[in-house]
This record gives C-alpha cells, sequence and structure tokens, in this order.
C-alpha cells in the first residue's frame, strides 16, 4: 500500500486486500502475480499465502487484511486512490461484511477519489444493490478483448458516479463498443518478458469510439518489455482525459466534464 503509484492515471494504492487468480487472458501475465513472488521471496508478511499454482502463484493467494482499512484514513493531503492494484475487491473470496467496510471507509474520507476496477464484473453486479455507493467512487470492469465485453453491461447496472473500462492489456479488437453510462476509459498495451504485442488499429478505433461518444480517453502506454520501452504517444500526442473528480480536482492529466448518472 503507498502513498504515491507510478501508474499514470492514478495517485496512490490501497490494497486492504492482497492476491487474486487468473479468470481470463487479461490475467495470463499479471504484473501483480510477478510482484507477489518477489515480495513473497523478500518476506514481506502480506504475501506469504500462497495460491493455487494452477490459477495463481506464490504469494498470491487471497489475503484480506482488515488492519489496512484504516490507511486513507490517516492521509491528509486528497488523492486519487486505486483500491486493490494488488487484488481484486470482488473476488469470491473476499467476504461481503469486509466489501462493505472498505466502500464505507470511502465513504468515510469524501477528500479523495477512489478507483476501483474489478474483473469480477457478474458478482459485482449480483452484490451492487446491497453497497452504498459514495459520490468519491469510480467503478471499473478490465475489458481486454471482445470475449469479456458482457462486463460492461454488469457495470452499467451499478450505481457509481462515475464508471469506467481499462481496455488493459488491450488484447484484441473492440469494434461496435456501446458506451452509453461509461465515463471514462483507458487502454494499454501489455508489458513484461512475455508482452503481447498490441495491434495499433484497435487503439485508434478505441480512440475514435471514445472520441465520437465524448468520453474521456486515456492512453497509458504501448507496452513492450518494460512498461515505457514503446512510450505513450497515439498520432503524435499523448491522451490524458480524465473524467472530473467528484471529491477532489485531478492534478494529473486533462480535465474532461464526465457524464455522470
Amino acid at each position: 500500500m503507498g502513498d504515491r503509484s507510478a501508474i499514470e492515471w492514478t495517485e496512490a494504492t490501497w490494497n486492504p486486500t492482497t492476491g487474486c487468480d487468473r479468470v481470463s487472458r487479461g490475467c495470463d501475465n499479471c504484473y501483480a502475480m510477478t510482484l507477489a513472488k518477489r515480495l513473497k521471496a523478500m518476506g514481506q508478511p502480506r504475501y506469504q499465502r500462497d495460491g493455487d499454482p494452477r490459477t495463481s502463484g506464490p504469494g498470491f493467494g487471497l489475503t484480506v487484511h482488515p488492519d489496512g482499512l484504516g490507511l486513507p484514513l490517516t492521509w491528509k493531503r486528497p488523492r486519487i486512490v486505486f483500491v486493490n492494484s494488488m487484488s481484486d475487491l470482488f473476488h469470491a473470496q473476499v467476504p461481503v461484511k469486509f466489501v462493505r467496510q472498505v466502500f464505507e471507509v470511502m465513504a468515510a474520507t469524501p477528500q479523495h477519489t477512489y478507483q476501483v476496477l474489478t474483473k469480477r464484473a457478474r458478482r459485482l453486479r449480483r452484490l451492487a444493490p446491497s453497497l452504498t455507493w459514495p459520490s468519491n467512487l469510480w467503478m471499473g470492469v478490465s475489458v481486454e478483448d471482445g470475449d469479456v465485453v458482457d462486463r460492461i453491461d454488469d457495470l452499467r447496472a451499478v450505481p457509481a458516479a462515475v464508471r469506467f473500462l481499462s481496455c488493459e492489456p488491450l488484447l484484441g479488437p473492440l469494434p461496435d463498443l456501446v458506451l452509453d453510462d461509461i465515463g471514462w476509459v483507458i487502454a494499454g498495451g501489455e508489458s513484461g518478458a512475455h508482452a503481447r504485442p498490441m495491434d495499433p488499429a484497435w487503439v485508434e478505433s478505441l480512440r475514435d469510439q471514445c472520441t465520437g461518444a465524448a468520453v474521456p480517453f486515456f492512453f497509458k502506454q504501448w507496452g513492450g518489455r518494460t512498461p515505457k520501452a514503446g512510450g505513450r504517444e497515439l498520432d503524435g500526442r499523448t491522451w490524458d482525459d480524465m473524467p472530473v473528480a467528484v471529491a477532489t480536482r485531478p492534478r494529473i492529466g486533462a480535465v474532461h466534464q464526465s457524464r455522470l448518472q
């Protein structure tokens, strides 16, 4: 859990849970799984539980950390916070009671803006009516290729102030997306030793769809062996569009009005 983050579209990370399991192609080269293995070897206490070797890895077993719930309460300066960069809050092994506690902390700290991202869109949709949704929470789903676009319909059913898509790693074309009630789209290529290539046409199409629908578009990276290997420019410029934060004005990228519910 960190007061700062190198992720271009956020400012800090908060991991009240750690660990996860593969659920789709986007998980195959998971950076968090690789990092967890390293943290386990370093003796980091939050990464000592191993996951199922068929779907997870060393140090990456789903673990709930009640002692980490209060971290945002200690931050005086408002910031944009990515929740669970090393896990998935809607993983089946995260108790509903704990999900509610995380939401309660977000509601109790309206000075911060929280970004929650999941691949478990069906559980998200199922639990949404039982959760209290604060206005400083942005909710997103990962959409890496055409096989998982149904996650967008699940997201649309959620009463979040901002709904967003993370198309990273982008592993295939996403033509004809329905962007109704979507307030932000992030796209990016895969990075790491086994990074799969991203066709520029996939990114250009996604950017054009967002532009046509007046949806803020953020291009994170082309990818490669390292996150910065291919740079961030698309058609000669960077795309850093952000929705307007509810709780605090973003200090990263250009600010664009999102379509709030």
